[in-house]
């Protein structure tokens, strides 16, 4: 009848299930795990020499998601081998494997590795770390899903759910072949299961699971591995002495102290020793190994195998000393208000000096000091610090204060003026010759020579920041640094441990300006010298005289390096009077009222009567080409030195010049200041001089000379500017007819050595700590880097050299520029921390194995390559296991943590004697209880019939004090059951 409805139910849209498991295949197919598995048997130690590869896919099950990750042992592929192995009933490559001996107990391996020894596989596992599959439900149908995933694809890789918490590790999977099966099963348990605990009970369990129906069971092969932790270290085998603090502070050390960082572990970097002694390959029956007795004695054990735990983060003193340094650089407080009150401020000062004038009168007249001595520095600053502060809070003490101030001015130890001149030499220490690649490092870092006082200074700094007093006593010793600046400018004392010349724009920017200071004192100490001398000796032929003495440093052109070496008071110090700076404009004003009249007559004849002043020397043979005088080298002017922040100034002034005609020719004007001073001077020094006389002696290039034939027929030599010079209106005829005929000691000065030292003491003194930490971090890491290579030579770690090239490329490149980045500044420490850490771990296995006590050279040699390796490699095999060099040693460690608890009372020696490990360990107590016992028995049985095929069956079991675990692996013929 019509009224029927039909309801149609479709069976063929897809189920979540269902699309969950084409979604597997989906992947399986795209990573090609289809078909057979090939490959060679697994060669011995491959797990951990090999390197192992992972991808990774992410797939979803309705909206719960789940990562599908594989790992395989990456293998080179020889088809020959594969096509030839591939026989009628050739097990697949997993089920090989379970049976392969090569590869027990893999030091560094995926926990799968380690359990069932497979090459590769694939986990599937909840995408989100919280999510877990636990009921029982959930994992038989995700088990159910790669079973078919796997029957459709014929996929030969083993694929694992990952069920229950991540932290548990648990894992079950299935492995398909044709017709052959293998279920991977596992039980993980709290606490242990008395039965289990030894070798017969795990037997029984294997037995069972097998179920064979064969009679006389096939033999069971067996691997053992028992695990000893040593954990007791015994404290006078770590050799790091800490640093003695009093005896920095009573300075008997004599400050020397404070020129080195610090360096090793404060605790034991290596926390523990774990020895695992191993049976590889016993027969079942071989031994016995039940509740009562044991045959599993370490010391008989055929392999050894030691692993150290280090101990993470260790503290040590090097890193500590960089991190607390580096913190300084994010404090923002200003000197000032860390230590109250402007420190710098003059007030009082009069009183101070009247209270002076009558203690001067009354007491009686003290012993001479001279004018350089630090203590009286010292004493000065602290009244000023005492007048906002009380005694008491002062952050150094003056003990310490003293001691650093004399190991950064050792010249002020030396009471006797001369000693002071010669300060090249109580500066230079014992420091690495300058072609040493170590010590032209500061170039690359940016820092400061290793022997500077640049240098010296952030290293005390950073001793002062960790021991004495954090950023107020860092604040306080820069105080009293730039107090003892400004009393060596005022004083004309230079500055000992730096280099002479103009600032070095390698170094640091701290560096350039207290070499920019010493520039400064050393001018204006010539010139006050120059001052007394004119005073007591007025000859006039002084000036030739003294003049004679040096070369000159005026312009950049080859022909003048010969006469270098001059300095600025080999022709000042005969001079009546120096003309101070004045301001621009009077000085301007001056000059032209002074040279106007010499300037009138400027090219007409008697201009060849005015007297030649500021003569050096004559130039050669040369003449000049008019009057046909000798032509004289003049004194000039040193050009004004730099420090790169007055450059980058500069050119930012002319870069903001612009293009136009205007702003170029100002540009000219400015960068040709030092070229008119120098033709000032060669005017003076040679009368009636043109600028070709100019040109041949300070460009001789611009001046070309080419023999011609005069009217007579005679070859001459006709000379002329190059065309550069010849274009009409340039800088250098310009210049040429603005020079008066000026002696250098007339001149505006190039460089105002005043104006330029108030500059530097200023910059000084409003440095912040944290200023002065950015400044001075590429000196503390170019000294830390010193400091790491030092030791690593005492050690030689092949593996820390590779570490100190990389720190050494990678901070090159990050100091380079002027405010690197924290976060690199943070990879560097953390860099030379961990080879510092390395190199600690060295120490301390070296002293707990006697490497250097060891008589025999050969053994000590063998020491000393297992020490190496046990830094560098997961686990070390010990030659010779219980019987060799390093394995003798071990055993006396462990005896001797026996022996280090007291003889414990006799009721506890009663119930220890009872323990049930010790009973069966019989009389031997050389070792503690194992911490972890392995297990992994073989055997090939048919299942689960007599007739089926025989296929490998294995079980993995650790037992530990509070884990329990069994990892089988069981193989079933699908064809004939």
């Amino acid at each position: 009848p019509e009224s029927e409805v039909f309801e149609i139910t479709d069976f063929t849209t897809a189920s979540e299930w269902e699309r969950f498991i084409s979604k597997i295949e989906e992947v399986l197919n795209d990573w090609k795990l289809i078909g057979v598995s090939s490959g060679k048997p697994l060669e011995k130690g491959v797990f951990t020499t090999g390197t192992w590869e992972e991808k990774s896919d992410e797939i979803s099950f309705a909206d719960f998601k789940f990562s599908v990750t594989h790992h395989y042992l990456v293998q080179e592929l020889s088809d020959k081998d594969g096509k030839e192995e591939l026989g009628e009933d050739a097990l697949p490559l997993p089920m090989q494997d379970l049976l392969c001996m090569n590869n027990d107990f893999p030091p560094r391996a995926h926990c799968l590795v380690r359990w069932y020894g497979l090459r590769e596989f694939v986990v599937i596992a909840p995408a989100a770390n919280n999510d877990a599959v636990v009921s029982e439900s959930k994992c038989n149908l995700l088990l159910s899903s790669i079973s078919i995933a796997l029957g459709n694809t014929g996929c030969q890789v083993p694929l694992f759910v990952q069920i229950h918490q991540k932290w548990r590790r648990m894992y079950v999977g299935e492995c398909q072949g044709p017709g052959v099966r293998t279920d991977f099963e596992m039980v993980h348990l709290r606490k242990v299961p008395s039965q289990y605990t030894h070798l017969s009970g795990l037997l029984d369990i294997f037995k069972t699971k097998i179920g064979c129906p064969l009679t006389p069971l096939p033999p069971v092969s067996m691997a053992i591995r028992l695990t000893y932790v040593l954990q007791d270290w015994q404290q006078y085998f770590w050799p790091q002495q800490p640093p003695d603090i009093d005896a920095l502070v009573g300075g008997e050390v004599g400050g020397l102290e404070f020129g080195k960082l610090p360096f090793g572990a404060c605790e034991d970097p290596i926390s523990e020793l774990h020895l695992a002694t191993t049976w590889p390959h016993l027969a079942e029956g071989i031994i016995v190994d039940n509740d009562v007795y044991s045959d599993l004695d370490p010391l008989q054990a055929p392999q050894w195998s030691v692993r150290v735990r280090k101990a993470d983060n260790p503290q040590c003193l090097l890193g500590d000393f960089l991190t607390e340094f580096f913190k300084l650089c994010r404090r923002k407080e200003s000197t000032d208000e860390i230590l109250g009150r402007p420190a710098f401020e003059e007030e009082g000062k009069e009183v101070a000096d009247i209270t002076h004038a009558l203690s001067k009168l009354t007491e009686p007249a003290p012993v001479p000091i001279p004018k350089l001595s630090v203590t009286n520095m010292v004493h000065s600053a602290k009244k000023k610090i005492r007048k906002h502060r009380g005694v008491d809070e002062s952050p150094l003490n003056n003990d310490v204060l003293n001691t650093i101030l004399l190991f950064l001015f050792p010249d002020a130890a030396d009471k006797l003026a001369d000693g002071f001149e010669n300060r090249a030499s109580t500066s230079a220490g014992n420091n690495p010759p300058p072609e040493n690649e170590d010590y032209n490092l500061f170039s690359q870092f940016k820092s400061a020579p290793s022997d500077s006082l640049t240098y010296k200074l952030a290293l005390c700094l950073c001793m002062i920041n960790f021991y004495h007093g954090g950023v107020k006593g860092v604040a306080h010793l820069w105080q009293e640094f730039v107090l003892e600046m400004r009393y060596r400018w005022e004083n004309n004392y230079l500055i000992p441990g730096l280099a002479n010349g103009s600032p070095d724009l390698r170094c640091c920017l701290l560096h350039q300006k207290l070499q920019m200071l010493n520039c400064c004192i050393e001018r204006k100490k010539a010139r006050d010298e120059g001052k007394r001398g004119s005073m007591s000796d007025r000859s006039p032929s002084g000036a030739s005289g003294d003049g004679a003495k040096g070369g000159d440093h005026s312009g950049d052109n080859p022909d003048k390096e010969k006469e270098f070496g001059k300095s600025w008071e080999s022709w000042s110090d005969s001079e009546e009077e120096y003309f101070e700076c004045l301001s621009d404009t009077e000085d301007l004003k001056g000059n032209g009222q002074e040279n106007g009249k010499k300037g009138a007559k400027e090219g007409s004849k008697e201009s060849v009567n005015l007297k030649p002043e500021g003569r050096l020397h004559p130039h050669g043979k040369l003449m000049l080409l008019h009057p046909g005088e000798p032509l004289y080298v003049p004194i000039t002017q040193e050009p004004a030195p730099m420090t790169e922040d007055l450059l980058e100034e500069q050119s930012e002034v002319l870069a903001k010049l612009g293009t136009s005609a205007e702003g170029a020719h100002l540009r000219a004007r400015m960068q040709s200041a030092c070229l008119l001073s120098d033709m000032e001077s060669f005017k003076a020094a040679n009368p009636g001089c043109c600028l070709e006389d100019f040109v041949r002696w300070y460009s001789p290039r611009d001046y070309i000379e080419e023999e011609v034939v005069d009217e007579k027929g005679n070859k001459v030599i006709k000379g002329e500017l190059s065309a550069r010079m010849k274009i009409p209106s340039n800088m250098w005829v310009e210049a040429w007819e603005t020079a008066k005929p000026v002696p250098a000691r007339r001149q505006k000065r190039l460089f105002d050595d005043t104006r330029e030292a108030e500059k530097v003491l200023h910059y000084l003194a409003v440095q912040k700590p944290a200023d002065l930490a950015r400044h001075l971090l590429p000196c503390i890491i170019h000294a830390a880097v010193l400091k790491v290579k030092d030791e690593e030579a005492l050690e030689d770690v092949s593996s820390v050299k590779k570490i100190i090239k990389q720190i050494i490329s990678h901070s090159s490149k990050v100091l380079r520029f002027p405010s690197p980045e924290d976060k690199k500044l943070e990879e560097i420490i953390a860099q030379i921390m961990s080879v510092e850490a390395i190199i600690a771990r060295a120490r301390s296995l070296k002293a707990k194995f006697g490497v250097e006590k060891c008589e025999n050279e050969e053994e000590k040699d063998d020491l000393q390559r297992f020490v190496n390796s046990l830094l560098e490699q997961p686990e070390v095999s010990v030659v010779g296991a219980g019987r060799g060099p390093a394995g003798s040693i071990i055993h006396k460690l462990f005896v001797n943590a026996q022996r280090v608890p007291a003889v414990p009372p006799l009721e506890e020696e009663l119930r220890r004697s009872g323990s049930q490990e010790e009973r069966r360990q019989g009389v031997q107590s050389e070792f503690p209880p194992p911490t972890g016992r392995e297990v992994i028995l073989r055997t090939s049985v048919p299942r689960p019939a007599p007739y089926s095929k025989a296929l490998p069956q294995r079980m993995y079991s650790v037992l530990t004090r509070e884990d329990f675990r069994l990892a089988g692996a069981f193989s079933a013929d699908t064809t004939f059951f």
